[in-house]
C-alpha cells in the first residue's frame, strides 16, 4: 500500500489512487484457459487490489468462475486468506482449474475445493472420451521408445534362447536325465532375459525402477515359492526321481497303496496302469516320500503261503507231501531252495509255512500261488494228512464211518481215500487258472488302445 503524503493534496492523490485500482479489478473480464493444462492452466496471478480484504477475494474468483459457463452455482468464500470452493462441474480437469486459479489468486493462503463432478452418463462417456485421448496421445509420443523396447526384448529373447541350446548340447552328454538338462539349460537363459529387461528400463529412465526389479527377483523367487510350494515341491521332486531313477518304463511297482505298471514320469505326477487296467496318477512328492517296492528290478523273487494241518496229522509227512509238490512243479526254482517250516501251533491246528522262488518276470504270482495251494490240498488230503479248521468242525463227506463187529476186529473206513490215479490229479496250471503266464505284459499290450495320461513327456528311461 503506498504511503499517503501529509496534506489536501497528498490525500486526495493517495484516494485517487485507491479508487483506480478497485475500479480496474473490478472491471477486467478473465481469459479461460484452455482445459488440459490442469494446474499450469493458470500461468499468472490474478492481481487483486492491495487494500481488498477475504470478501474482494471471493468476489473476484467467484465473478471468473461464472463467466467461464464450467461451473453450476459456483460459491467462493473465503475465511483468514483460507478459500473454500462449492458448486459441480463436469469434468475433473475443470475442478483441478478452479484449485488453480483460488491458488494463484494474491493473498490466498490455502484451497479447500468442495466442487462435485457430475455423474451423469454423458459426463461418465465424456470423461472417458477425454482420457482415451489423453492415453492415444502419449501413446504417440512413447511409440519410439515402445519400438526399441521390443526390439531390445525379441534380441534379448534370441540371445537367452542361444544360450540355453549351447548350454543343453554342451551338457548333453553328462547329464541323462532331460529333465534336469531342460532346468540347466533355462537357468542360463534367464540371467540374459534379466538383463535385456534392465537395459530397456535403463534406457527408459526407470534406473530405480530396474535396479528394484534386479535386486527384488530373489523375494520375488520367495515369494512364488511359498504360493505354489505343492507345485514347486512336485517340479523338484520329478527332477530327482529322473535322476536316480527308482524305476523305469514298464516295471511293476507298489507305492502309496497302489500297484501297476509304470506308464510315464511327467513334471507333476507318475502315471501307473493298475492290473485292472486303471490308469493312476500319483504326484511326485508323494512318490518321493513314500516307500517304493519294485517288482521287477530282481529277476526272481520269493512268495509264501500258510496251510494248517491236524493235531493228530504227521507233521513230517505233510512237509514231505508239500516239498515234493514244490519240488515236481516247473515254476518253482530249486535254488534258492524251497521251504516247508512249522510257523505256529495254534488252537485248532499246526500252521505250516511255505517258501518258494520263481521268476518274476515269467510267472505271475497269483497264479502260481493259486496252483501251489490247490496242489498242496490235494497231496495232504491224498496222503492221509487232516486239514480242519479253526472251528474243529468234523466233515464226513462220505458219510459217518463204521466199525463193524464181527470177530473182534474193526476197520475203520478212511475220510480221504488216496486217489485211485494221482496223475490224474496232478496239473501244474488248470484251466480255471488261465495257464502262469506273467499278465502285467497283457495288460500293457490291451492298454496300448486307451489313452495314457500326459503320455507325450516321459522322463524316465525305458
Amino acid at each position: 500500500m503506498p504511503a499517503c503524503a501529509a496534506g489536501s493534496v497528498g490525500r486526495f492523490w493517495c484516494v485517487f489512487v485507491l479508487t483506480a485500482s478497485a475500479a480496474t479489478a473490478q472491471t477486467a473480464e478473465p481469459v479461460p484457459p484452455t482445459i488440459g493444462a490442469d494446474d499450469q492452466a493458470v500461468s499468472k496471478q490474478v492481481e487483486v487490489a492491495p487494500v481488498a480484504d477475504d470478501r474482494a477475494i471471493a468476489n473476484r474468483i467467484q465473478r471468473i468462475l461464472r463467466s467461464t459457463d464450467w461451473f453450476q452455482n459456483p460459491r467462493v468464500s473465503v475465511r483468514d486468506g483460507v478459500v473454500f470452493l462449492e458448486g459441480t462441474t463436469k469434468t475433473q480437469a475443470h475442478g483441478r482449474w478452479a484449485s488453480a486459479l483460488a491458488r494463484n489468486t494474491k493473498g490466498t493462503v490455502a484451497v479447500v475445493n468442495r466442487i462435485e463432478i457430475d455423474g451423469d452418463a454423458g459426463s461418465t462417456f465424456g470423461r472417458a472420451g477425454e482420457e482415451f485421448v489423453k492415453t492415444y496421445r502419449q501413446a504417440l509420443l512413447l511409440w519410439p521408445w515402445i519400438l526399441i523396447a521390443g526390439v531390445i526384448m525379441l534380441i534379448t529373447w534370441l540371445v537367452g534362447r542361444l544360450f540355453a541350446h549351447l548350454a543343453r548340447r554342451f551338457l548333453a552328454s553328462r547329464i541323462s536325465s532331460s529333465l534336469l538338462l531342460g532346468v540347466i539349460a533355462r537357468l542360463f537363459s534367464i540371467p540374459v532375459f534379466l538383463l535385456g529387461a534392465y537395459f530397456v528400463l535403463q534406457v527408459a529412465g526407470l534406473t530405480r525402477l530396474a535396479l528394484t526389479v534386479l535386486g527384488g527377483t530373489g523375494l520375488f523367487g520367495i515369494i512364488v515359492g511359498f504360493a505354489f510350494r505343492d507345485i514347486a515341491e512336485n517340479f523338484l521332486s520329478s527332477i530327482l526321481l529322473s535322476i536316480r531313477n527308482p524305476f523305469g518304463t514298464g516295471d511293476l511297482i507298489e507305492v502309496a497303496g497302489n500297484m501297476g505298471i509304470v506308464q510315464n514320469l511327467n513334471m507333476r505326477s507318475t502315471v501307473l496302469l493298475t492290473l485292472d487296467g486303471i490308469y493312476v496318477q500319483i504326484p511326485n512328492a508323494i512318490v518321493f516320500k513314500s516307500t517304493i517296492t519294485n517288482y521287477s528290478s530282481a529277476s526272481c523273487r520269493r512268495a509264501n503261503f500258510a496251510v494248517g494241518i491236524s493235531y493228530e496229522s504227521s507233521t513230517t509227512r505233510a512237509q514231505i507231501l508239500v516239498a515234493d509238490v514244490l519240488k515236481q512243479h516247473p515254476a518253482v526254482l530249486d535254488t534258492p531252495e524251497p521251504l516247508v517250516l512249522v510257523e505256529e501251533l495254534g488252537m485248532a491246528t499246526v500252521n505250516l509255512r511255505i517258501y518258494y522262488w520263481f521268476v518274476s518276470a515269467t510267472y505271475s504270482p497269483i497264479k502260481i500261488n493259486s496252483a501251489l495251494l490247490r496242489l498242496t490240498k490235494d497231496a495232504l488230503l491224498g496222503g492221509g494228512i487232516e486239514l480242519p479248521d479253526a472251528a474243529r468242525e468234523v466233515v464226513f463227506p462220505r458219510g459217518v464211518p463204521l466199525v463193524q463187529m464181527g470177530d473182534g476186529q474193526g476197520e475203520k473206513m478212511s475220510e480221504h481215500p488216496v486217489p485211485s490215479d494221482p496223475a490224474e490229479e496232478w496239473h501244474s496250471a488248470t484251466i480255471g487258472e488261465g495257464g502262469l503266464r506273467n499278465e502285467s505284459a497283457e495288460v500293457s499290450e490291451r492298454s496300448k488302445d486307451g489313452r495314457v495320461p500326459e503320455a507325450k513327456e516321459n522322463l524316465l528311461k525305458s
